[in-house]
């Protein structure tokens, strides 16, 4: 059997496997270890342990449980109530200014987190009933918290680019930097649109009547402006000393962790409930990032011994004669294909083995290539029928908010996405702008 044969059999039985509803790792890596022990016998077995020697090995995975920690305790201590205030007080004047000053929430939460529950759990509970009590459009509201809860993943400290950066061999300080610039923009898209939309029609997003406005003491709005810049003040006590190269990323992200503990405490907020929580969800999405990574680099490792990427790249480039931008195009297109039924770590073990190497090959920047990836996952995370937000909104939104609700919001929001999708693969200086200039100091 050909080389080019097993690989396509390996991508079946994983396919069929994960029919079953087995988990998305443990098919991933009985795969690998049945073929490794197909193809090389006994010596194959090291293979699983080979790729669990490298997982340990690899430091900067410290900040994965740090990141995820900071993002729990941000949520599960409700420092977010003040920051949703400001924005409340200070952006009711503008057309949409709630639904506006949402999106920047998110944004500062997706700094200090990493995933996008937490953006979720803190928009749903927080500016989503708000929302809806100012007669804010539900369609508009239900897209904005989906939409923005979508940046976590992308606005450093992505766990994400953590993921992506142990199965593509790249440094995940530079992942972050680039996608920074990428993620601001996406946010500012989604505040531009929010405004038109409600410019337009003032009913999607009325702004706060001027009375009440006036009821707030500008006392009160100074008080609130100061607590709204915590988040920016963690958000500095952890990434300043990196980028200055004071620390490593692995300290910094401990000092991140330390000083929101720290702020909560401050604030009264870090009870018994909060510590354990926070911890126990920690401990779950480490393992399972852990156990996800392990499986793709020992399926990596059979695709490598294989050599299946220079058979593929040999097929596209030389039989079908594909320029290495039609393949790139091919290749997130099947993105946004798979994740309509995939999540978003699923859609990169599976592929990963295969695309990565592929990228590399034809030129492409692997850093550049990491942002187009997480990018794709923003939109397959509001894709149906899988859509891992559309889920989550499912289960928190109240019961006026339909499926279909949920589903038509999302649309405008997802064509946002796809336009910057469009402009990072035209113009890669977006993202390799601001990686290249600090790593070059």
């Amino acid at each position: 059997m050909s080389y080019e044969m097993i690989a396509i059999l390996m991508f079946s039985a994983m396919l069929l496997m994960m029919l079953t509803g087995q988990r998305v790792f443990g098919v991933i890596g009985f795969v690998a270890v049945v073929a490794s022990l197909a193809l090389w016998g006994t010596g194959g077995q090291s293979m699983g342990f080979s790729a669990a020697m490298k997982l340990m090995k690899w430091y900067p995975l410290l900040t994965l449980p740090m990141f995820i920690f900071m993002g729990y305790v941000m949520s599960e201590s409700r420092l977010a109530d003040d920051l949703y205030r400001m924005f409340h007080v200070w952006f009711g004047p503008v057309p949409g200014g709630l639904a506006i000053g949402t999106i920047l929430l998110m944004v500062l939460i997706s700094a200090m987190n990493g995933l996008s529950v937490a953006g979720m759990a803190i928009g749903s509970t927080i500016a989503l009933p708000e929302l809806l009590r100012r007669r804010y459009d539900k369609l508009m509201v239900t897209g904005v918290i989906q939409a923005g809860s979508s940046l976590g993943i992308l606005i450093p400290p992505s766990v994400v680019l953590v993921l992506y950066a142990m199965i593509a061999r790249q440094p995940v300080g530079q992942l972050w930097l680039a996608g920074v610039v990428p993620g601001l923009m996406m946010a500012g898209m989604f505040v531009a649109y929010i405004w038109l939309r409600c410019r337009l029609n003032p009913a999607l997003g009325p702004v706060l009547p001027p009375e009440e406005l006036a009821a707030v003491p500008r006392s009160e709005k100074m008080r609130l402006l100061a607590a709204g810049l915590l988040p920016l003040g963690i958000f500095a006590a952890m990434m300043v000393p990196f980028v200055n190269g004071w620390t490593s990323l692995v300290e910094s992200s401990v000092i991140g962790a330390l000083v929101t503990v720290l702020a909560a405490v401050v604030k009264g907020r870090f009870t018994r409930e909060v510590f354990e929580t926070s911890t126990r969800a920690t401990l779950a999405i480490s393992c399972m990032f852990m156990w996800i990574i392990l499986a793709a680099l020992a399926f990596g490792a059979v695709f490598d011994g294989l050599g299946a990427v220079r058979a593929i790249q040999g097929f596209f480039v030389d039989r079908l004669e594909l320029s290495p931008w039609t393949i790139l195009i091919m290749m997130q297109l099947s993105y946004l294909i798979m994740g309509m039924f995939l999540d978003d770590t699923a859609m990169l073990v599976i592929v990963a083995p295969l695309y990565v190497p592929l990228v590399g090959a034809l030129g492409f920047d692997l850093i550049w290539y990491g942002v187009l990836y997480t990018i794709t996952c923003q939109v397959a995370y509001l894709t149906p029928p899988f859509g891992y937000n559309l889920f989550l909104m499912r289960a928190m939104a109240p019961p006026e908010i339909t499926i279909g609700d949920i589903y038509r919001s999302i649309v405008p929001f997802v064509g946002v996405m796809v336009l910057a999708l469009v402009l990072v693969m035209a113009f890669p200086e977006i993202a390799l702008w601001l990686p290249e200039t600090l790593y070059a100091k």
